[in-house]
C-alpha cells in the first residue's frame, strides 16, 4: 500500500497543501514546529480517521477555521486504485469517505490503509500507565481484525454502565447480566492479545538484535488476570469489592504489557537509547505482523528519526526498512544533512522536502 498524493486543508499549520509521493522513502526537513509531524499525522488520520497524538479533532482544525479536509489518492499492492477522505466541521462533526461512498461507522474503516508510526510519543509506552499500552494494542489489533474491535468497543461500554450502577446500587440482578456481557467479550479481547503477544516476542527480539548488534536480550509479556481465572469467577469474587469501591476491579481493562532488557524492567534499566531501540523494534515486528495478515505492507511512518537514536542505529534502522520487506515510509528529521548522509549510506532513492511554517516544497 502506498500513498501516491495527499491534499491537505486547513489541518494543524497547514493551510493548504497537495504533495506527490513516492512509493519508497519521502523525507520531511525542517525546524521544530515547522509542520513535519502534522504532515505525518494527516497520513494517519486517512488510515486510523483520528490522530496519532493525544489531539481531540477540533484541536486539528487550523487556528481560525472552521473544517480541516484530507483526500488521500493511494495504491495497494496488487495495483488497485483507493480514495479516502477524511474532513471535520466544528458545525457538522466529521465525515469520512471511501471512494465516495460515507462510511456508517467509522470503525469500518480501520484496517483498509494499514499503517504503523515510531514517534517520540512512544516513550509513553515505557514511562506511562498500563492504560498507554493497553491502548498501543487496541490500536495495533483492530487494524487485524474487526471482531476485537467491535469487542472491545462493547466490553467498554458494558464496563462504563456497570461502575455507573454500582455508584448507585448493588442490584445483584442487573450485576450478573452485566457481568455475563464483560465476560463474553473480555474472553474475545483476552484470547487476541495473548496471541499477538505471542506473535511479538521473537519479532522483538529479532529487531532488537538486529539494532543493538545483539548486546543484550529483550522480551514482552502479557499479564492478564484472565491468565490465571477465568472472567465469570473473576467478577464473581471481587463482586463485594466492586461494591464498596464503586467501580470494576478486575478485568481485561486491567491488562499489561511487561517489557523487559537483560531480564529486568526496561523502564528502570533501560537507557535512553536501549528504551528507543526497544519500541522501534517493536514498532517494525508490528509492522511485519500487520503485513502478514492484512496481505497489504503498511504506509510506515519514522517521526523525528534521530531522537534518542546514535547514528549506528539509525543507519541500521535505515538499511531494516529500506529492505523488500518494507514498502513505503515517510521520515522527519530536523537536519537536512545529516539525513542525506545516512539516507546515501544505505543506499537507494528517496524524495526529499522542505517544511517551512506550514508549506511544503519539494
Amino acid at each position: 500500500m502506498y500513498l501516491r498524493k495527499i491534499t491537505i486543508l486547513n489541518f494543524k499549520n497547514l493551510a493548504e497543501e497537495s504533495i506527490e509521493l513516492a512509493e519508497g522513502i519521502n523525507c520531511f526537513v525542517g525546524d521544530n514546529g515547522a509542520g513535519k509531524t502534522n504532515v505525518l499525522d494527516a497520513v494517519y488520520y486517512l488510515s486510523m480517521s483520528k490522530s496519532a497524538l493525544t489531539m481531540t479533532d477540533g484541536q486539528s482544525v487550523r487556528h481560525g477555521e472552521e473544517f480541516f479536509m484530507l483526500d488521500g489518492s493511494y495504491r495497494t499492492d496488487d495495483g488497485h486504485a483507493e480514495s479516502v477522505v477524511c474532513s471535520f466541521s466544528r458545525r457538522s462533526g466529521k465525515v469520512l469517505k471511501r471512494n465516495g461512498k460515507e462510511y456508517e461507522r467509522m470503525s469500518d474503516h480501520v484496517g483498509l490503509i494499514p499503517v504503523v508510526i515510531v514517534s517520540p510519543a512512544d516513550t509513553a509506552l515505557i514511562s506511562d500507565a498500563a492504560d498507554e499500552r493497553r491502548r498501543y494494542l487496541n490500536a495495533f489489533i483492530s487494524q487485524l481484525d474487526r471482531n476485537y474491535l467491535r469487542a472491545v468497543m462493547r466490553y467498554n461500554a458494558v464496563l462504563a454502565e456497570r461502575n455507573r450502577l454500582l455508584k448507585m446500587t448493588s442490584d445483584e440482578t442487573m450485576l450478573e447480566i452485566y457481568d455475563a456481557q464483560l465476560a463474553e467479550h473480555g474472553a474475545v479481547i483476552h484470547d487476541f492479545r495473548r496471541r499477538t503477544a505471542e506473535r511479538l516476542q521473537p519479532v522483538v527480539a529479532e529487531y532488537y538484535g538486529a539494532l543493538s548488534g545483539d548486546r543484550e536480550t529483550v522480551e514482552l509479556v502479557y499479564r492478564s488476570e484472565l491468565n490465571e481465572r477465568p472472567m465469570p469467577e473473576l467478577l464473581r469474587a471481587s463482586r463485594e469489592k466492586d461494591i464498596v469501591n464503586q467501580f470494576t476491579t478486575a478485568g481485561i481493562h486491567r491488562d499489561d504489557l511487561v517489557l523487559r532488557i537483560g531480564g529486568y524492567p526496561l523502564r528502570k534499566y533501560g537507557s535512553q537509547g536501549q528504551q528507543k531501540s526497544f519500541l522501534v523494534a517493536l514498532k517494525l515486528a508490528q509492522y511485519t505482523i500487520v503485513a502478514e495478515e492484512c496481505g497489504e505492507r503498511p504506509v510506515l511512518l519514522l517521526d523525528d528519526l534521530f531522537d534518542k537514536l546514535d547514528m549506528g542505529r539509525v543507519e541500521q534502522l535505515i538499511r531494516l526498512v529500506a529492505g523488500e520487506r518494507f514498502g513505503q515510509i515517510f521520515i522527519t528529521d530536523c537536519n537536512k544533512v545529516r539525513l542525506q548522509s545516512v539516507l546515501e549510506k544505505a543506499g537507494g532513492d528517496y524524495s526529499l522536502f522542505a517544511v517551512e511554517n506550514g508549506r511544503v516544497v519539494r
